[in-house]
């Protein structure tokens, strides 16, 4: 069976649960990361040198980047509705749903990342105001891409069914949506389409069991 290591609070993490909660796929979980099992620890470092979560453990195969985790299951599990197959007839629409999975760890990420640290965690070191203010500024611009994509799908990120993709853009867009952006004088702009969006992706039953556990 798999083994998910990770605490559920982390939103990589999350984005594993929630995907195989898509799949039905059984897994088992260790807590590891703050508050738990710290992966500074050498047998978690052996699995993972970067000491993030999640990794996980398939039989004798180890794996760690949330993202690859995704693909690497949906392709396992032969579930090519939410991943196409890796052929020339489908790469197109599989090429789509790897851009805004990768979009979503590089652009999207990278432009929470100060503010988020600032107004949720409030982390030691993220108090400048210039700082806050700039990173909420290319948040809400990576929304606004968000918004418009999704205008041209009528549905989902890549395509107007739901997609791996969804999973990682899918918790970016609930991370801002409990980020008290408010409490820095920022006004939140409207966002009719990622607002609907936010909302159909809340309501599935692996985002339910899975997606809201924390915004850390």
């Amino acid at each position: 069976m798999l083994k998910i290591l990770g605490k559920v609070s982390s939103i990589n993490v999350r984005k594993v649960l929630w995907a195989c909660a898509e799949m039905d796929v059984p897994y088992t979980r260790e807590d590891w990361g703050a508050g738990f099992r710290s992966t500074d620890d050498p047998a978690f470092a052996a699995l993972n040198p970067n000491r993030l979560v999640p990794v996980v453990i398939d039989g004798d195969f180890v794996l760690w980047e949330s993202n690859t985790i995704l693909r690497y299951l949906a392709t396992k599990h032969e579930r090519f509705d939410l991943l196409p197959r890796a052929d020339a007839e489908h790469a197109r629409e599989r090429a789509r749903v790897e851009q805004w999975i990768d979009w979503q760890a590089t652009d999207f990420n990278t432009a929470w990342r100060y503010a988020f640290m600032a107004l949720a965690r409030k982390a030691p070191g993220y108090d400048d105001p210039a700082q806050i203010a700039a990173s909420l500024k290319n948040w809400a611009a990576m929304l606004a891409i968000i918004d418009n994509q999704l205008q041209k799908t009528g549905g989902h990120i890549a395509a107007h069914e739901f997609t791996l993709a969804d999973i990682p853009v899918g918790l970016g867009v609930h991370r801002w949506m409990m980020t008290p952006v408010e409490d820095a004088g920022f006004t939140r702009p409207d966002f009719p389409a990622m607002r609907a969006y936010c909302d159909k992706l809340t309501a599935r039953d692996a985002f339910i069991a899975h997606g809201s556990l924390g915004v850390a």
